[in-house]
């Protein structure tokens, strides 16, 4: 009976929210088409602007792997990683996740596809996955939209978050399936 209602409620969320938020804003006399058509030209100008931050990282993360510096990595670190639980082929999906959540994502694709869902590596690599978020990539489009130079404390917190996320999703798989 929950079950059911939570299905309901997950399958009719979205077309609630699409339909009731344009509703509730024409009853309350928004001009509804037209404050969108803004937002939607305003969401564009800001796209324009984070493309240069959105280019540079990609270019970054492809010129680290392409050069085989990733790979150096792996091989540097893996000894220091295996005892506390962090295989080497998950590292690339650690240090690509806080930069780009398209390439983690298909790290975490490859890694499951290549050592299969429940396995530990894949185990590991998609509670990573969602343990840890793509902070450089919020700092960009977030403070770069609004033309935010000084980011204070917002990248070394970011950057502890994603480093507790790491560490406990390794703690986590480790000690439900390992």
């Amino acid at each position: 009976m929950v079950w059911e209602l939570v299905q309901l409620l997950s399958t009719w969320s979205i077309p609630a929210l699409l339909v009731g938020i344009p509703i509730y804003g024409f009853l309350r006399g928004v001009r509804v088409y037209e404050a969108f058509v803004e937002g939607a030209k305003d969401g564009f100008w800001i796209g324009v602007q984070i493309i240069p931050y959105l280019v540079a990282i990609l270019a970054a993360i492809t010129a680290f792997r392409e050069s085989g510096a990733m790979a150096l990595l792996v091989h540097l670190a893996e000894p220091l990683l295996r005892p506390l639980g962090m295989p080497g082929e998950v590292l690339p999906l650690a240090l690509v996740r806080p930069l780009s959540g398209g390439g983690a994502f298909g790290l975490m694709a490859d890694l499951v596809r290549q050592h299969g869902p429940d396995s530990y590596i894949g185990r590991l690599a998609t509670v990573m996955q969602g343990s840890t978020d793509t902070t450089f990539y919020i700092l960009t489009v977030y403070f770069g939209s609004v033309c935010i130079r000084a980011s204070r404390h917002a990248l070394p917190v970011g950057l502890i978050a994603d480093a507790v996320g790491i560490l406990t999703s390794v703690l986590l798989v480790r000690a439900l399936f390992g």
